[in-house]
């Protein structure tokens, strides 16, 4: 059985019933509820949840009641799955507040966990045991791809992103026109929604798009002449980065395009910067070298040149046309990630969910045996010599 608190999201509970139907059993918690008798990690699980919480509570009174739910659903998760370890805990995103809560309870007490998140590749989805984005199972080790493509033809890896297409946009002030772009050489910066959790939990250095935005002003002065840095608000950001923007944009060596097709910014582009923005890896398809300052799962060496600090990202900026990639290492991540790590689903609206109901299998299985991975006592330590 999965166990699975309720998204209110056609899409979601596509991916829900769809694990539902190959699993055989479902329960669809429309709440979490609650237990308050703790257990001796409860304080330090909620804390932890709650500093991750996307909508931090105002004031003293307002954080005291949202802990208390923290820990009521975490101690409820934690005696349910204790007394049901063969049963998966399943969530969508699971980083932050109460879905991580309930994660994390199942987590202790044993039971196997399930995220799920949307994918960066068309016409599929994230299912991971271990987390999701940068804190998902995603190797990172380059060697390990450099073998898959010993054991693998790889060759098709191209036809992996086929159908990717920009994502239409919820505000006026930002589309995905045509029209022409300049001949000049510029880097583009497909911005991020600011409080989503890969902005807020994996910025790194920057911590967060205030930093982002900040450090980008320094490092753009160092861009060769005749140079430019294109930057582009994400179609999804509710709130405009506008104040945000204004010392980028004041250094003269940076351009707002929020009406041109992101792709087709890519596309001109002589490569792209992010801090961990999905536009990066789909970037791979057009060829371009990438330079990431947060954390990312596909920050890899010979995949994207990653800018620990500030004095990095300024030396990349000053030789943006000498970025390169090692392709073959390309080809065989995308290949891997295409066949091997995100299943295939899809769900048109208005129909059945189409899905790879053998890959599904796949997730649920991988989840049930780490969790008895985790659950295996450790070898004894050799003796002292």
């Amino acid at each position: 059985m999965i166990v699975f608190p309720a998204e209110y999201n056609a899409r979601k509970e596509a991916v829900f019933k769809a694990l539902a139907e190959v699993e055989g059993a479902s329960r669809r918690l429309t709440a979490i509820p609650l237990n308050f008798h703790d257990f001796p990690e409860t304080a330090a699980r909620v804390a932890e949840a709650l500093a991750r919480a996307k909508r931090q509570p105002k004031g003293p009174v307002a954080r005291w009641l949202k802990r208390q739910l923290l820990r009521g659903q975490y101690n409820w998760a934690r005696r349910h799955f204790t007394k049901h370890p063969d049963q998966i805990a399943l969530a969508w995103n699971g980083l932050t507040g109460s879905r991580m809560c309930f994660l994390q309870g199942a987590r202790d007490a044993g039971a196997p966990t399930l995220y799920a998140e949307l994918a960066p590749l068309p016409g599929r989805i994230t299912l991971d045991p271990a987390g999701v984005n940068a804190e998902g199972s995603v190797p990172q080790g380059p060697d390990f791809y450099r073998q898959w493509a010993i054991t693998h033809d790889t060759t098709s890896w191209r036809a992996i992103g086929a159908g990717l297409t920009a994502r239409a946009s919820r505000r006026a002030d930002v589309g995905q026109a045509g029209g022409a772009l300049p001949d000049t050489p510029f880097l583009f910066c497909p911005l991020q929604v600011p409080d989503d959790s890969q902005v807020t939990l994996f910025a790194g250095w920057c911590g967060g798009m205030d930093g982002f935005l900040a450090a980008l002003a320094q490092a753009a002065a160092h861009l060769p002449a005749g140079w430019h840095l294109r930057l582009k608000e994400h179609p999804s950001a509710k709130i405009p980065l506008t104040a945000a923007l204004a010392p980028l944009l004041a250094t003269g060596r940076a351009v707002l395009d929020n009406g041109t097709d992101s792709f087709a910014q890519i596309a001109a582009s002589r490569g792209v910067v992010t801090l961990n923005s999905s536009m990066g890896l789909q970037s791979f398809f057009h060829d371009k070298p990438v330079i990431t300052l947060g954390r990312a799962f596909f920050t890899l060496p010979g995949l994207a040149n990653h800018a620990p600090n500030q004095p990095s990202l300024n030396a990349l900026f000053t030789t943006p046309d000498r970025q390169g990639f090692d392709a073959d290492l390309r080809a065989a991540f995308l290949h891997w990630l295409g066949t091997a790590y995100y299943p295939a689903f899809t769900a048109p609206e208005g129909q059945p969910a189409q899905y790879d109901r053998d890959a599904f299998a796949a997730k649920l299985a991988q989840a049930r045996a780490q969790a008895r991975a985790r659950a295996e006592p450790l070898p004894p330590r050799p003796p002292l010599r």
